[in-house]
């Protein structure tokens, strides 16, 4: 007996939907399917610089946000709302780091005002 002949193509069907989020394209799998983390370097880069101008700041090597603007090279007022995700939750930070951030959370999503309250934050 010979074993069965082997199709020559296969069909597979994968439930997703490709979607536009902040200018690319990102496929989105369908409720309850495992997620792998994924970590967005855009925002992991935007946390690292707040908290390095925030430090630059605070030891006194520049005494303004203008000063300090001025010298990266950026407008203050973009420095000022970058600067303000270090009044970010600490969760949120973390979950930001270890890629666990909801698709939701963008860098345009987090440099707009939010709550000071970290338990309003979530």
């Amino acid at each position: 007996m010979r074993p069965a002949a082997t199709p020559d193509i296969i069909t597979l069907h994968v439930p997703f939907r490709v979607v536009k989020r902040g200018g690319r394209k990102e496929v989105q799998l369908p409720p309850g399917a495992p997620v792998q983390r994924r970590t967005d370097n855009t925002l992991i880069k935007a946390l690292a610089r707040a908290f390095r101008w925030k430090r630059m700041l605070e030891s006194g090597d520049f005494t303004t946000i203008n000063e300090l603007a001025e010298h990266e090279g950026i407008a203050p007022s973009y420095m000022t709302r970058v600067m303000r995700l270090t009044l970010l939750a600490p969760d949120i930070v973390e979950a930001i780091l270890d890629g666990r951030q909801g698709p939701e959370v963008t860098l345009a999503q987090v440099l707009e005002p939010f709550p000071l309250d970290w338990r309003q934050q979530s």
